[in-house]
This record gives structure tokens, sequence and C-alpha cells, in this order.
């Protein structure tokens, strides 16, 4: 059997680029979807970089816009209905200019995703050995046979115990821990640059969610490989990421490394959302929250878009809020950020 470490991909032909300080750069990245009254805004001018290696978690309530700037970068929103405008720098090609044809050939071999459910974004007609093989094989010029092998090697480098008899079993026979290791062993099997990870820790328990976490963090430390990583969790991006991106109604409103994100916030909503943890809230207290509700993407309020729940409001808050630099390494989309002390994960 072939084992991970003896994986010696074949050569292929990768996305050709100028050499690039940082592996994705996302510039002014804008999505609406085509609708009866029109075009209807989702996402705003999201700006932000991931350098080779880096972990960035990106963090907000449902209805921020992270799951589709996910699905953006990768081109997997409809084309009649999604409209996309920006740059989507990666190695220094603009994937938004690129014809359908290589657009495939980045997907899952330069950039892989692991999709939310599991159970439903696996086939229940294929093997799981089937579907992962199908990955590597539609990048690589390998037989069945070969192919299989390749993918029993990498359900054990994923941790799955029997690796030779799971990779004949159906997404049914396995529990929803396994069917998740199975996702992230048909994102990593053609050893991709960056790997989207949209709440891969979703619906599992604390002991099943810890060990994905540990298995993200330990298979991007020892390959290389970049992670963006979606969820509500802020307990699990303090474990696993080094940047943290916050997403409010479509827009990046804090970027920071993580440490920094939560002890010091400078952006009222993230603070909002680190004190609305019961872990981190006062004993025997009444536990914050933010009121109000995320926007809808056909309400947005003018100025700052959390300025109708942000107790920090003030005049001036109703004109358009630019990203700031805060300190170095540090930005916000808050005019009053520089004179701002926010409560973090330590307050």
């Amino acid at each position: 059997m072939v084992t991970m470490t003896d994986l010696s991909a074949p050569t292929t032909t990768r996305l050709q680029a100028v050499p690039a300080q940082r592996l994705l750069d996302v510039r002014g990245l804008s999505l609406s979807f085509v609708t009866g009254d029109g075009e209807l805004p989702i996402t705003k001018n999201v700006n932000f970089s991931i350098a080779p290696g880096e972990r960035v978690g990106i963090v907000g309530e449902s209805g921020c816009g992270k799951t589709v700037t996910g699905l953006s970068l990768l081109r997997l929103l409809p084309p009649q209905s999604a409209r996309v405008k920006g740059e989507i720098l990666f190695e220094g090609v603009d994937l938004a200019g690129l014809s359908p044809r290589r657009m495939r050939a980045v997907r899952g071999r330069d950039i892989a995703m692991i999709f939310q459910e599991p159970m439903s974004a696996l086939d229940p007609v294929f093997t799981v050995g089937d579907q992962i093989s199908e990955a590597y094989r539609a990048h690589f010029p390998v037989s069945r046979a070969e192919g299989r092998e390749r993918a029993i090697a990498a359900l054990a480098e994923v941790g799955i115990p029997a690796p030779e008899r799971r990779c004949d079993e159906y997404p049914h026979q396995l529990s929803g821990g396994m069917r998740q290791r199975v996702m992230i062993a048909m994102a990593l099997i053609c050893k991709p640059k960056l790997l989207i990870a949209d709440e891969p820790t979703t619906a599992l328990d604390v002991t099943v969610q810890a060990q994905i976490t540990d298995l993200l963090r330990s298979l991007s430390e020892r390959t290389g490989t970049a992670l963006i990583f979606i969820t509500h969790d802020l307990g699990v991006v303090a474990e696993i990421c080094t940047r943290m991106i916050t997403m409010y109604a479509g827009e990046v409103v804090e970027d920071a490394p993580v440490d920094d994100a939560l002890m010091r916030p400078r952006h009222p909503y993230t603070s909002g959302l680190l004190r609305s943890l019961p872990g981190l809230s006062q004993r025997r207290g009444v536990l914050p929250s933010i009121p109000g509700r995320v926007p809808p993407p056909n309400g947005m309020p003018a100025g700052c878009r959390f300025r109708p729940r942000c107790s920090h409001a003030v005049a001036g808050c109703e004109r358009e809020q630019p990203m700031i630099d805060v300190e170095p390494g540090r930005r916000a989309r808050c005019w009053r950020s520089p004179d701002l002390i926010l409560p973090g994960a330590v307050n």
C-alpha cells in the first residue's frame, strides 16, 4: 500500500504565474445577484490577502457574507445570476479573468474547499474511495488502481482507521466525524497551496470538533498549506488561526492578528461577538448580546452598516466608513477605532 509520505505527485501543469509575496490577494471583491427587481448587492469592496502557509479565520454572524466570499474565490457561484467584480489574484494571476477551462484546472489542484454539511456534499451512490480518487484523477493521468491507492493513503493521513475497508464504504456508513475527514482527504489529496474550510466543525460533537481542528492545524503546519477558516466559533479561530477577519453585512470590518483581535478588538462588532460568548461573560450575570439583526441586502443603512446596533455610534457614523490602519498590521472599518477602548476576551 502507498503511504502519504510516498506520494510524489506526477508532474502536471500548475497555474503558471510570476513570483508573488502574497499567495492570495483579494482586491475590491463585490458580489451581487440578479433578481427580478434588479441586482441585489451581497458583499461590497472586500479586501484581504493570504500569505503562503498562513491560517486566516473569517468570522461573523449568519448572513454576513462569509460563505459566498469563499465561493466567489473559486468562482463556484452560478454565472447566470451571480455578478462578481474586483480582482482575485492567486500567485499574481487574476482568477476572475480565467476561462472556465483554466479555472477548472485551479479548483482542487491549487485551491481546494471543504464544504459545509459533508453528508450532502458527498454523493450517496458512490463509495468514498471513488469520490476521493476522482478528485485526484481529474488533475493527474493515473490509472483507477493508482487512484484507489492514493485515496487509501489520503484516508490514512486524516486519521481514518482501516482505510482499505473504509475506502469501499458509502457516506451513510460513516459517522459525521469520519465524513468530515473524508472531505478533508478529498480536498488535500492534490496537495493544494490554499484550502478554504467552510464551517468544517458544524454539527460535530465537542470531541470530534477538537480532533478536526487539530488535524487541520497539523496538516497546515506540516505541508505549508495556507488556510481560510470560515466559522462562527471564535474559540476554534483562537486555536487554529494566526489572523482573524471579521465580516459584517457583506463588508470586512476588522483585519488583525488573532491574539490582538481577541484581546484588544478595534471594531465594536468584533467586541460584541466576543462579549456574547458564554465562556467569556461574567459568571451569574446576564449574558451580553448584540441588539437587533444583520440587515438584509436590500435594507442596508447609510454609512456604517453596524451603526443601528452599535452602542458607540455618534454623529459622523452615518458617513461612509473606509478601512483605516489603527496600528501596524491592524485595520478596522470605524472612524472612532483609534480612540475607543473596547472589551475583548479577557475583559
